[in-house]
Order: C-alpha cells, then structure tokens, then sequence
C-alpha cells in the first residue's frame, strides 16, 4: 500500500472516529426572528375600525385595521389592534358581521412591532388630521379616544377566519337601590 493510500485511510478513519464519536448535541443557532410566526385561536368582538383600503387593488392584499376585544377569561375581555389581510376574492372581516354581539373566532399571531395607540391609529398622514373611528352596533362603550396605552397588535388574515357566532351582551346591571332604609316612623 502507498504512503498516498495510508494517509488517506488514516484521514478517514479519523474523520469517521470523529463524527461518530463527537458529542451528541446538535448545534443551536439564535434566530433573531420567528418565522413563520406562532399562531394561536382567539375569539374577539369587533369595536371599531380604524382603517380599509379604500379601493380594494385587484391584484395585491388589502387590509382592514380595527379595534378588538379579546376574550382573555370567561367573560373577560381586553382590548388590542387587530389587522386584517384579505385578497381580492376574499371577505372583509367587516363585511361578515361588524356587530359587538358577533363573536368571531380567528386564528391570530401577535406582532409586537405594530402596537399603537387609538391617536396613532386614527392619524392620517396629513400633519393633525384624524380619522374618526367607525364604531360597530351594539357596542357598550365609545370612550376610547381617551386611551392612552398602546394596543397589543395581533395579525390574521381571511385563511385564518374559522368561525362566528352571535352572543349577545347582556344589558349592564341597574345599581341597587339605598342600603339603609329610611324608619317608618320618619316616613
């Protein structure tokens, strides 16, 4: 056997010994970004819409952009910002039911780099120009301009939508009546 062929063999020996023998653990990159992002389910009731395109394009995606309630616990609900892609063919969220007694169940990812404001979602690009929101039926409560606090941002799209279902919000309680009741003698 030639000195070429030995050191060869030797060469490969080595490398096998090495990969065979090496430790067990696989290397673990650090993803600077989630791709693609974690979806999870939420139900949400739509308050208002912020923003649509405005003819829709026959050829690219289009967006809606509303004010949401996510339901956080039984009976729990927590505002967020809730964009809306949709092509051509495809519904508005807006257009299946833009009633607060809707409920609507999508599958969502949160994206933390779109969290806004109700100022910054109705600022338009005209410099003090806002767009009111449009709030939708039924809604309990319209004091959201005062909000100051940014609105967790959450992204689907029409493939995402899985259902809706009417629920009704109940009416708000009537405060009770006075605790202490006046003696019948002082009637």
């Amino acid at each position: 056997m030639s000195a070429k062929m030995r050191n060869w063999t030797t060469a490969l020996f080595f490398l096998a010994a090495t990969c065979i023998g090496g430790p067990g653990r696989q290397a673990e990159g650090q993803l600077r970004w989630d791709y693609p992002p974690k979806k999870a389910p939420i139900r949400l009731r739509l308050v208002a819409i912020a923003f649509a395109d405005h003819p829709r394009s026959s050829f690219f995606s289009s967006q809606e952009v509303f004010v949401a309630e996510t339901e956080i616990a039984h009976e729990e609900w927590s505002l967020i910002k809730l964009v809306f892609t949709f092509l051509p063919y495809e519904p508005r969220l807006s257009e299946s039911g833009f009633d607060y007694s809707v409920v609507h169940e999508v599958s969502a990812w949160r994206d933390e780099n779109c969290d806004q404001t109700i100022a910054q979602l109705t600022a338009r690009s005209q410099p003090d120009r806002h767009e009111p929101l449009i709030y939708s039926r039924n809604v309990p409560r319209e004091d959201l301009d005062r909000r100051r606090t940014p609105l967790p941002c959450y992204e689907t799209t029409a493939n995402e939508y899985i259902k809706s279902s009417f629920e009704p919000v109940a009416p708000p309680l009537k405060p009770h009546g006075p605790v202490l009741e006046v003696p019948p003698s002082q009637k």
